[in-house]
């Protein structure tokens, strides 16, 4: 994992589509991130389930990879664009708001997903699969909209 940039983070008064007043929250962000292949005989397929990045259990925006082959002793640079618009906090985000639609202080959310690699060795006889479940702690600060915060330390990987 290399980094993720805030584009745009609103948090303005709302309903949802039952009609219950609440605050919703608008945001667009980038992740940069390298996947590197360090296999010596066969290239992988590879995929991903939706990034989701979260405040506090909620998701509040999504975004997906696109599928592509990697070939042996290879590396790829991949920019993923996480997006959510107009999502209910349904009281979570109380200390979020204020007057000017964007909050005043720091928000920790929490980006998730897992890496899906799948290699063909001897044609389709045999197919070893490798999971890798990514989860990154991050720290929104307003100050720094559209500056690139770095996830090399904040991201666990199992």
């Amino acid at each position: 994992m290399k980094s993720i940039r805030f584009e745009q983070f609103k948090i303005q008064a709302g309903s949802d589509f039952t009609g219950v007043a609440t605050d919703m929250i608008t945001m667009n962000s980038t992740v940069k991130m390298i996947y590197r292949n360090t296999g010596t005989f066969f290239g992988v397929h590879v995929t991903s389930t939706p990034l989701d990045l979260s405040y506090a259990q909620i998701t509040i925006a999504s975004g997906t990879m696109k599928k592509f082959h990697q070939s042996r002793k290879s590396q790829r640079s991949l920019t993923v664009i996480v997006m959510g618009n107009k999502v209910p906090l349904y009281g979570s985000g109380a200390s979020l708001s204020s007057s000017t639609g964007t909050t005043s202080l720091p928000v920790s959310l929490k980006l998730c997903f897992v890496v899906r690699s799948r290699a063909y060795v001897l044609g389709k006889l045999v197919k070893p699969k490798f999971y890798k479940k990514i989860e990154c702690d991050v720290t929104f600060d307003p100050k720094k909209l559209n500056v690139p915060i770095s996830l090399k330390k904040a991201c666990t990987y199992d």
